[in-house]
């Protein structure tokens, strides 16, 4: 499952660096095992207005190539129970816990991202920083 950030810099958010970095490894992922979870589409979408400075159209369109690209895994009622769990019990934010939560139901093993601890593992979904030294999806 892949988070926010990887996303967004895969659209070149933050500069060159990380854009290629983000390319490179979803073009290296199998498309058959990535999930996006609709929390992450939304939070694209604001991302690509405020930092990527983008139109609305422009940022819908981007959010809509990665939508039709990919699986998606919605949030449902009781995705968003586990979510106030996870994020009471961890301190984990609660957006951030909806998509851990999310990605527990659709039976991921990892979930990519930069923003949560590197290595948490929570109902058999481990989360991994893709960019982190050493590490590899």
């Amino acid at each position: 499952m892949l988070d926010t950030s990887i996303l967004a810099y895969a659209e070149g958010v933050n500069g060159e660096p990380r854009w290629s970095e983000a390319r490179r490894m979803i073009r290296a992922l199998p498309r058959r095992d990535v999930r996006i979870p609709a929390q992450v589409l939304g939070e694209l979408f604001v991302v690509l207005l405020r930092r990527g400075q983008r139109t609305r159209n422009e940022a819908r369109t981007a959010v809509m190539l990665w939508a039709n690209g990919y699986d998606l895994v919605g949030t449902e009622p009781g995705t968003t129970l586990e979510a106030l769990d996870l994020a009471a019990n961890h301190r984990l934010s609660f957006w951030d816990s909806v998509i851990l939560a999310a990605a527990a139901k659709a039976g991921c093993e990892q979930l990519l991202s930069e923003d949560m601890q590197d290595g948490f593992t929570w109902r058999g979904v481990t989360v991994r920083n893709p960019f982190a030294p050493g590490t590899a999806p």
